[in-house]
């Protein structure tokens, strides 16, 4: 009797769990059956759901319904706090599946190469980040001293690390937010935040829902200056091809005219400034240099030669998302992505390595909304299952699904599981019941260990 296809997917977040979902629905699923385990380093899964969407933003944070719904399935198993490379490789994996598909996704910083990126008080926004969402590898406090803060870029990273600088530490206790944050923001010192786009209104990058939550706090004044709506030809077309786009420029539109309320808390959207150089004294941020940019009639802008300088204590760049190089795989520096045809990696010779495949961001870099990656897993599992049915993948030497418990026990690797998950589940919603909250968050690996039972 023919044995299950066995298949290792690196990283548990959607882009994982989505490419878990393709293959239990494929005919392979049903004969001769799939057989499918998740390798993820933190003890929890979920990944960019858990460890990258603002605290604030549970319409979002309701995905994982849906990725529960997958992992429940007899067919997966989730192994949790398991490092790739460090606690298993690629020839590891080779022993016990068939085939392996990364979904590690993005977690650090672009780096944005203008003077003063280095400074104290220059930071990068998956850091803060990963800071406010509690994740365990980061350290527990954030330095919160400056009452001026810029935000460098128009995407919606930019629009969560304004909105939680500019919102109050009691706004946003109702989340699930740990202690150690809640502590973080309620000394939090900043008034106003700036957000700075080099480009105009037609051209950010924000979703109109993303967007317009910004204006639902009772404490935040959001403010675009009338001079920044401006659209040329290329952006006049923007609008008219993409509905999102439209209705981006008309909330920024509707801003524009508006009065300026008494809100304590002042948010100004600012396009048309170029960021050129953070400022410092003493080795600290004081202030930002922008150059002013006008519109060059296709959508793209063009310098001006006027410059400004804004008087700010802190500066974050949210200018996209970097993967991390996974090692025995392919590299492209210039994307920060593994290189891929239909999600079979390629090799510098052309030729696909066998069995290997990737999804998500590692494969496409880091553009796109979570949802966008089902149409990604589910072209890389067609891929995997051409190859199967062509007798395209290796044979590995222990397919046995116990084989890879016996392997990590060996290596003394605390591992948790998806009972494991219940359990922590269970004790962050026992921590926020006493205090009418959804959960509390436990931020401490040993600690969510513990809970998992690993």
């Amino acid at each position: 009797m023919p044995r299950p296809l066995r298949v290792a997917i690196v990283g548990a977040g959607p882009a994982g769990i989505y490419a878990a979902d393709a293959l239990l629905k494929s005919a392979v699923a049903v004969e001769p059956g799939v057989s499918i385990d998740l390798f993820e380093r933190m003890p929890a899964p979920f990944g960019l759901i858990r460890y990258g969407v603002a605290p604030d933003h549970p319409r979002i944070k309701g995905i994982i319904t849906a990725l529960h719904q997958v992992l429940d399935k007899p067919q997966i198993r989730l192994f949790g706090n398991v490092d790739y490379p460090g606690d298993i490789n690629l020839d590891d994996l080779r022993a016990f599946y068939d085939a392996v598909i990364f979904s590690t996704g993005a977690t650090a910083d672009r780096h944005l190469d203008i003077p003063g990126i280095g400074l104290d008080g220059s930071y990068g926004a998956a850091d803060f980040v990963s800071w406010y969402d509690g994740h365990p590898d980061v350290p527990r406090t954030w330095p919160l001293e400056a009452e001026k803060v810029a935000v460098l870029g128009v995407g919606n990273v930019a629009l969560d690390v304004a909105r939680i600088l500019a919102k109050t530490a009691e706004e946003l206790l109702p989340t699930e937010i740990p202690p150690n944050v809640h502590e973080g923001l309620k000394a939090n010192k900043a008034l106003e935040v700036h957000v700075f786009g080099r480009r105009g209104p037609a051209q950010a990058k924000f979703s109109p829902l993303e967007l317009r939550e910004l204006d639902h706090s009772p404490n935040i004044e959001v403010i675009v200056d009338p001079e920044d709506i401006d659209y040329d030809d290329g952006s006049i077309a923007t609008r008219r091809g993409n509905k999102q786009a439209d209705m981006v420029a008309k909330t920024l539109e509707n801003w524009a005219i508006r009065d300026v309320g008494e809100r304590r808390h002042k948010l100004f959207l600012h396009f048309f400034e170029s960021p050129t150089e953070i400022l410092g004294e003493d080795g600290k941020v004081v202030g930002l240099r922008t150059e002013r940019t006008e519109l060059d009639g296709t959508g793209n802008v063009k310098g001006t030669g006027e410059f400004k300088d804004w008087d700010l204590g802190a500066v974050y760049r949210a200018v996209g998302y970097l993967s991390d190089k996974l090692p025995k795989l392919p590299w492209d520096v210039e994307s920060g992505t593994v290189p891929d045809k239909a999600g079979r990696v390629i090799e510098e010779t052309g030729e696909h390595l066998t069995s290997t495949y990737v999804t998500g961001w590692i494969r496409r870099g880091p553009v796109g909304l979570i949802g966008h990656t089902k149409g990604d897993a589910n072209e890389t599992v067609a891929s995997l299952l051409d190859d199967h049915g062509n007798g395209r993948l290796q044979t590995p030497a222990s397919p046995e699904p116990e084989s890879v418990d016996a392997f990590l026990t060996e290596r003394n690797v605390r591992f948790t599981t998806w009972e494991g998950w219940y359990r922590l589940d269970a004790a962050e919603k026992a921590l926020g019941e006493p205090q009418g909250r959804e959960r509390v968050k436990l931020v401490e690996r040993e600690d969510m260990l513990g809970a998992s039972g690993a």
